[in-house]
């Protein structure tokens, strides 16, 4: 078995995609719930916006996936073209918002891990992919879980510390 038989990821792309889509589902309720309170500060909806796209980037990563029947070149260029538009709409965004010095710098950086986190693997996957070799489709696996750790991260934000 090598990292590029796609069969064998089958099961593990079925949980991602139902995860993040009942993940998706309740980060629009959070929203929706606390919406007055999130456009009450400017950098909180763009975290929204964030925490959103890494969920449905996982959701459209776990379709791609779970398209029976695609050769490792097109599948490695499908996961690419994804990991690189989520980048390059998320990240430039969030590099550009200044940084509040009356604030910790966590505030900054964890942000921009968590979009870096979500983003990243997803990137190197589909070149490695593409290459053949270089882990595959081992680099969805960190993709996976830092995607989910880091929308978590952002709904407890937007749902709970939103309001302490």
């Amino acid at each position: 078995m090598t990292s590029l038989q796609a069969a064998e990821w089958h099961d593990m792309f079925v949980a991602i995609a139902g995860a993040a889509a009942a993940l998706t589902g309740l980060l629009f309720v959070a929203v929706s719930i606390n919406l007055t309170r999130i456009l009450e500060f400017e950098i909180l909806p763009t975290r929204a916006v964030e925490t959103l796209s890494i969920m449905i980037g996982l959701l459209l990563l776990s379709v791609i996936m779970l398209v029976p029947g695609q050769g490792s070149t097109l599948l490695g260029a499908e996961i690419l073209v994804l990991g690189v538009v989520l980048t390059a709409v998320l990240l430039p965004k969030r590099l550009r918002i200044p940084r509040n010095k009356a604030e910790p710098l966590t505030w900054t950086i964890t942000p921009i891990l968590i979009v870096t986190a979500g983003t990243l693997p997803m990137v190197i996957a589909g070149i490695s992919v593409l290459a053949g070799g270089g882990g595959g489709h081992y680099w969805l696996v960190p993709e996976a879980i830092l995607g989910f750790v880091g929308a978590i991260l952002n709904a407890w934000i937007l749902l709970v510390e939103i309001n302490r």
